[in-house]
């Protein structure tokens, strides 16, 4: 008798397959199915404009640098109800879909942070205004920087006006 024409009977067949390869039946949760972190921000994203920045040190950004950046939203003639201001350090696996899908972002700032800290999957300098995904993105030297540096105050001051129409 040869292998090749060997046949077991259905019986033998079922009870070496008894389990499935595949249970279908379980009640444990995955990570697709939990649904993601809220996006802790400071403002009423009333305009959804997001801007993010990374300070380590504080809830959302120290004193001196939240003066400067309500600087900036007065001349851009927006102020804290217009923005969400995130902090990246506070919030955990942020990306860009998930401020797109809770946010509603339409301008996103980066303030002293790299695209890929967003899984952006672009790449662009600093003060180079981009449009992805029927969103506006510029990024931009730290706050802290740019308080210090006048010419880098320019190059920004000159990218909002583009984007605000000022």
């Amino acid at each position: 008798m040869s292998l090749d024409n060997f046949q077991l009977p259905p019986t033998v067949i079922q009870s070496l397959y008894s389990k499935s390869l595949y249970d279908l039946h379980t009640n444990q949760a995955t990570e697709a199915d939990k649904p993601p972190e809220q996006i802790s921000f400071l403002g009423s994203n009333q305009k959804k404009i997001a801007i993010l920045v990374n300070a380590a040190e504080s809830i959302y950004l120290p004193d001196d640098e939240l003066n400067f950046l309500l600087g900036i939203l007065t001349a851009c003639k927006l102020s804290m109800a217009d923005i969400a201001l995130i902090n990246v350090s506070k919030n955990q696996d942020l990306d860009y879909t998930t401020i797109t899908e809770q946010l509603k972002a339409e301008k996103i700032f980066l303030f002293g942070l790299l695209t890929e800290s967003l899984e952006l999957p672009l790449q662009f300098p600093h003060y180079q205004v981009q449009n992805f995904n029927n969103q506006v993105y510029l990024s931009s030297k730290s706050l802290d920087d740019l308080q210090k540096d006048k010419a880098e105050k320019l190059k920004l001051w000159n990218c909002l006006k583009n984007i605000f129409s000022l």
